[in-house]
C-alpha cells in the first residue's frame, strides 16, 4: 500500500467519525415542548357531568380548546415534514428564489475551489473544499440570518401583543390592531403582520394569516399568539387578558433567557479558551521558530495528523457548544 493510497483511507476514515460525532452531537431525545403540548392536547379524563350545568359549559368549552390544540399540533406536525429550501429563504427575509441561491452557491464552490488550487494544493482537497464551499457555506449564511431575523421578531414581539391589548381595551376591532402593527412596528414584525392585513383583503382569516406567520417563524412565542387566538375565536372569552397574560408571559421569557445568557457567560468563555489554545500554541510556535511545523504540511503523515486534530476540535468544539447552548 503505497503512501497517497493510505492518506486517502485515513481521510475517508476521519471524515466518517467526524459525520458520525457530529450527528451524535445534533441528534437529540424528543423534545419537551412536544411532549407538554401532546399532554396538553391528549385525552382528557372522563368527568360525569349534568346536562345544562355549568360543569357541562366548562367540559364542552374544556373539549373544544383540546380539538383546537390537536389540530394546530397536526398542523405544525405537517409543515415540519415538508421545510423546502423555497421557505428556507423566506424565513431568511431574502428575496430572491432557489434558482438564484443555487448559482450563488455554485459560484461559491467554484471560488474556494480555484483558492484552493491557487495555494497549490491537489485536487482531492480542492473538490472536498468546493463541496463545502457550495453546499456548506450559503446554508451555513442562510441559518445565520434565519436566526437573527427570528431573534429581532421575538425582541419586538411582545411590544407587537402590547399594541393589541391596549387596542381591544380601547374598544378598537383586531383588525385595526393589526394594521397599526403593520404599519408602525419594527421589522421584521411589521413586514409579518401586513402579510396578515393583506392576506384578509383577499379573503384569508385571521387563523390562516398566523399559521402563514408560523411557518415563516417557528417559534414558540407565535405559537402560543396562534393558540390563544384560535381559542379565543372558536370558544370566546376576553381577548385583552388572555394577550395580556401572554405578553407577560413572553417578557418573563425574555427574562429568562437573558439570565441564562448571564449564568452561562463564565462556561462560554472556558470553551473559548480551550478552544483557541491549540491553533493559538501553533501559531506561537510558527513565529518563533518557523520550520519547527513544516513537517506537518510537507508530508503524508503530517498531513494526516493536521486532518486528524483539525477534525477532532472541531467535533469538541460542537461538543462543548451543544453543552452551553441551552433552550428551553
Amino acid at each position: 500500500m503505497d503512501q497517497t493510497t493510505l492518506m486517502i483511507f485515513g481521510i475517508a476514515l476521519l471524515a466518517a467519525f467526524g459525520i458520525g460525532g457530529i450527528g451524535f452531537v445534533f441528534v437529540g431525545g424528543t423534545k419537551t415542548s412536544d411532549k407538554r403540548l401532546a399532554r396538553v392536547a391528549g385525552p382528557a379524563r372522563s368527568t360525569k357531568t349534568i346536562p345544562g350545568s355549568e360543569s357541562d359549559n366548562n367540559e364542552k368549552r374544556r373539549k373544544q380548546v383540546q380539538e383546537t390544540l390537536k389540530g394546530l399540533e397536526e398542523k405544525q406536525k405537517a409543515a415540519k415534514e415538508k421545510v423546502t429550501l423555497a421557505l428556507r429563504i423566506e424565513r431568511a427575509g431574502l428575496e430572491i428564489d432557489t434558482r438564484t441561491f443555487y448559482m450563488l452557491s455554485a459560484i461559491s464552490g467554484l471560488v474556494v475551489v480555484a483558492a484552493v488550487m491557487l495555494y497549490g494544493y491537489g485536487l482531492l482537497i480542492a473538490f472536498i473544499a468546493g463541496f463545502v464551499g457550495a453546499l456548506g457555506v450559503p446554508r451555513w449564511v442562510l441559518n445565520f440570518l434565519t436566526k437573527r431575523r427570528q431573534k429581532a421578531f421575538t425582541e419586538e414581539f411582545a411590544n407587537a401583543i402590547d399594541v393589541i391589548v391596549r387596542g381591544v381595551k380601547s374598544g378598537l376591532p383586531i383588525n385595526d390592531c393589526l394594521r397599526i402593527i403593520a404599519t408602525e412596528s419594527p421589522e421584521p414584525v411589521r413586514s409579518e403582520f401586513r402579510d396578515i392585513v393583506e392576506g384578509q383583503r383577499l379573503g384569508i382569516t385571521l387563523e390562516q394569516g398566523l399559521e402563514r406567520i408560523y411557518e415563516r417563524m417557528p417559534l414558540a412565542e407565535v405559537n402560543f399568539f396562534q393558540i390563544v387566538i384560535s381559542i379565543q375565536q372558536k370558544t370566546g372569552g376576553n381577548l385583552a387578558e388572555a394577550l395580556g397574560n401572554l405578553s407577560k408571559v413572553l417578557r418573563d421569557r425574555k427574562k429568562m433567557r437573558a439570565k441564562i445568557k448571564a449564568m452561562s457567560q463564565e462556561a462560554i468563555a472556558s470553551a473559548g479558551i480551550i478552544g483557541s489554545l491549540p491553533p493559538g500554541v501553533m501559531g506561537m510556535i510558527v513565529l518563533i521558530s518557523p520550520g519547527y511545523m513544516d513537517p506537518l504540511f510537507s508530508t503524508t503523515i503530517g498531513n494526516m495528523i493536521l486532518v486528524a486534530g483539525v477534525t477532532w476540535m472541531m467535533i469538541g468544539i460542537l461538543v462543548m457548544r451543544q453543552m452551553i447552548n441551552f433552550k428551553f
